[in-house]
């Protein structure tokens, strides 16, 4: 592997970790406008990477998309604790706390699409830029799919009568094994990749990949 792929991984994975931390950070502090002081009482609202990291989402599955090959990478961190029972309107508390993680990696694209347009600095903070943009696009996407335990399907949840949703629920000690099925027989970026290029368009974010 040579030393320009390296470097590419490398910020890749910088700007992976970065996101993820801010997506937890995001329902955490929502969480807790809502009533719930949990990620708060157990120091998680935080950008200190070190409670974030889960062994699964922030390791082996960004390590499985390289071995893949696939041109980005995806994962996820130690979601977490939320206790909706604090919530002041428990409906209005998970719709808020479930969207805030994807929301949150939207502005990010757009905060790095924005700094890309003046590409300040050396390329390599250009190339960062980029990965911002194109990474938080994903991880907004992906974070949508309505397969437990993503957020998506909290979001679904929501909605859905109690007897549906606990039945919905009983998918989540199974959903990362159907998401990383979905991902390797590349369904998963079928479908994803065209509402990506539709909001990177939005954001004139170049495709070069």
């Amino acid at each position: 592997m040579s030393l320009t792929n390296l470097t590419q991984m490398g910020l890749m994975l910088v700007v992976l970790l970065f996101s993820v931390i801010v997506h937890e950070v995001a329902h955490g502090y929502v969480a807790w406008l809502n009533g719930d002081p949990t990620a708060r009482l157990m120091g998680r609202i935080t950008l200190n990477p070190l409670p974030h990291i889960d062994p699964v989402g922030t390791i082996l599955f960004p390590l499985l998309m390289l071995v893949l090959g696939l041109n980005f990478i995806l994962g996820w961190a130690r979601p977490v604790p939320v206790n909706p029972g604090n919530f002041r309107h428990e409906r209005l508390g998970h719709l808020t706390t479930s969207a805030a993680g994807p929301l949150s990696n939207l502005l990010l694209a757009v905060l790095f699409s924005y700094l890309l347009h003046f590409r300040l600095g050396s390329p390599g903070l250009v190339l960062l830029c980029y990965y911002g943009c194109i990474i938080n696009i994903y991880l907004a996407l992906f974070n949508l799919i309505p397969i437990p335990p993503l957020d998506g399907s909290h979001l679904v949840a929501a909605f859905l009568p109690a007897n549906l949703a606990r039945v919905y629920s009983y998918l989540e000690p199974v959903g990362f094994i159907i998401i990383i099925v979905l991902f390797a027989s590349g369904l998963m970026s079928r479908i994803l990749f065209p509402l990506f290029q539709q909001i990177a368009r939005w954001l004139e974010v170049p495709l070069v990949f």
